[in-house]
Order: C-alpha cells, then structure tokens, then sequence
C-alpha cells in the first residue's frame, strides 16, 4: 500500500541552475518562517564552504506542509564531484524535480542525475527554472530533455513527464511560461498530482535502510533514511543489519523527523517517512535498522569506493613552519579523522610516516 499523505522528492539538477533559490521560495511559501523574520539567502547552504562557493556539497533535508500533505524535500549537489550524495538520496524519494536552466537547457550533471532517477523508476517532474530571464528559450529546452530522455532509454510513461515554468527568485510558477501564476501553487499541485506516495508495509516487522549520516558533536552519529515498514519508536531495542547472518543489537535513544526547517524529536516514526535516529554510535550507510527478532535486511547501498589517493608527509621545505596556524601532520591527521565523521566516500590510512587520503571522484 501507499501512504497518501506525504510525498518524498529530490530536488536534482547541474550545478548553478537555481535549484536552492527555488528551494527558497518553496519554504518561504510553505510559512517556514515568520513574516518578521530575516532569512538570508541559500538558506539550504549552512555549510561554510558551501557558502563560499555558492554550491551544494552535502544533501539537506526539509519539509513542508502544502493542503494538510507532508512534502519531504532534499536538496542534493550540483557538482558533478559530490554526485555520491545524490545517488545515495534517490533511494528514499519516489520522485524527482529534474531543474534545468531556461536558457542552458540540459547539462553533463543533468544527465548523470536523471540517469540515475530513470534507473530506479522514479516519477520525474521537469522544471525549466529562471523562465524570467530575457534569453530564455523553453522550447528548446523541453526538446533538449525529451531527447536526454529518450537517450537514457526512458520507457514511455516516463517520458511522459510533467513540464512547470518558474522564476525561483519571483517565486512564481506556471504550468506555460506566459503564464505565470502570483505563487508556487502550479509547482506544489504538481508534486502531489505527479509524485506518487511512498509505498509501505504499515503492519510489516521494522525496516529503515540508512541512506545518510550526520555527526554532531554531542549525539555522535546521525543515521537518515526513509522507513519502508513497521514502526520505529524512541528507545527501542533493534537489530543493525547487513545480512540476515550479520546482525548486532542496538537502542535507538533519540528519533527525530524533518518538519519544516529543522530536526523535531519524535516519540515513533510510522513507514514512509524520512527520520533521524541517534544512539548507534557504529551505524553505516546502507545498513538496515531492522526488528530484533525478524532482523530482515534491505538490500544493502554500494558505497563507491574511492578512485583519488593523494599522500600527506612531513613538510621538508625550507619554510616549515614559517606560515599557518596548524602546521604539524598531528592536526592535519586530527582534521582528516574529524571529516571521516561526515564523508563517507573518503578513506584515510597511515603508515611510514605519512597519511594516505584518498576519495572518490566520478570523473575518473
């Protein structure tokens, strides 16, 4: 069966083509915050770095309420270097918005991520975003991704896919691009017209696969995902699975769920929506949280393993320590361990007086 009250969809596109402007306005619509509130800009982009640069590097989770339906929203990177974190995501949405610049039409990211959302049979929504602009040119950008579809040997009622015409930094959308309505309404009618509910085994023993990890620095490891069946409650006893063979127990101590902008605790998570769960300190990606007397384990996620190595030993130049605040291998190796927390396509390896880092890169 499917749940009919909350969709889970991403939010995929290349890089720069508007998808966490129009994130934006979604929440921003939604009543995510106050009217007095001040809010800046990219508000998706928390990272420092992401910030910086202007990119998304790691997936974020929100939610909005639209006509007493709960819409899971996560925003993935555009880069086509992070796309491990999109290929992890798909696997707790049932659809995506596949955004696309009004006037660049489909770009190398945007065939990667649709790839991989035609690949699991997702519902996919196409957004020409900055109808706006000048130049834009939709006509030819529907012809540019209808022939991207056809390409990645979409079957037919996938490439029979709806079309929205927004304007991320108006906050308007349509369902023509000369016809644009005051809000986002055509946009979010969409996603719950075209997005179906996820599929869930309500009465079924306990399965959340682990999707995602956070770490924060007082509850430790922060495993994400979609629960697929049963129910998952605060400080219960459960199963960590990769195998029916390979199974540890554990006690979840804190569940949260994404409800607008933030984490909010929960007492129980029903299936189909996406929680957080704290308190199994060795929890990895694509483990399952399982029933601890069923223990039955979801297909396991392949975590691509790391395609750039790069070796860090001591500096011998003539102006060591001359500039720099951390200058010894002690800190860079403490820095290192730190991000291993958080990255989980990165490997990190000592030995003969130096570290070995190494990552994955999909351009190799």
């Amino acid at each position: 069966m499917r749940r009919r009250d909350i969709r889970n969809i991403a939010i995929v596109a290349h890089v720069d083509h508007g998808k966490t402007t129009l994130v934006d306005a979604m929440l921003k619509q939604a009543k995510v915050f106050r009217d007095n509130q001040v809010v800046q800009e990219r508000i998706m982009d928390s990272n420092d770095l992401e910030r910086e640069r202007g990119i998304r590097i790691l997936s974020k989770n929100t939610s909005i309420s639209y006509k007493d339906m709960k819409i899971n929203i996560i925003d993935t990177p555009g880069h086509s270097d992070f796309g491990g974190e999109v290929e992890r995501v798909l696997n707790m949405v049932e659809g995506v918005l596949l955004v696309v610049d009004s006037v660049e039409g489909p770009m190398p990211q945007t065939r990667f991520v649709l790839k991989k959302a035609l690949e699991f049979g997702h519902a996919v929504v196409v957004v020409v975003n900055k109808i706006d602009r000048p130049s834009a040119r939709p006509d030819f950008v529907i012809n540019s991704t209808v022939e991207l579809f056809i390409e990645l040997n979409a079957p037919d009622e996938q490439c029979d896919f709806q079309v929205i015409y927004p304007s991320g930094i108006k906050g308007q959308a349509g369902l023509s691009p000369d016809n644009l309505a005051e809000d986002l309404g055509p946009l979010f009618e969409s996603i719950i017209r075209c997005i179906p509910g996820p599929r869930i085994d309500k009465d079924g023993a306990l399965q959340m696969l682990v999707t995602n990890i956070e770490y924060d620095e007082h509850k430790g490891r922060i495993a994400i995902g979609r629960l697929h069946a049963g129910v998952l409650r605060r400080g219960m006893d459960v199963r960590v699975c990769t195998t029916e063979e390979t199974c540890r127990f554990a006690r979840v101590s804190e569940l949260f769920v994404y409800d607008k902008f933030i984490r909010v605790a929960a007492e129980a998570v029903e299936a189909g929506d996406i929680c957080a769960v704290c308190g199994i300190d060795d929890i990895q990606i694509g483990e399952t949280i399982a029933d601890k007397i069923t223990r039955k384990p979801l297909p396991a996620i392949r975590v691509e393993e790391p395609t750039v190595k790069m070796a860090f030993s001591i500096n011998t130049s003539p102006f060591v320590g001359r500039e720099g605040k951390y200058v010894t291998s002690r800190n860079l190796r403490d820095r290192l361990y730190r991000e291993l927390e958080r990255n989980l396509a990165m490997r990190v390896e000592e030995g003969d007086g130096k570290v070995t880092n190494s990552w994955w890169d999909p351009q190799k």
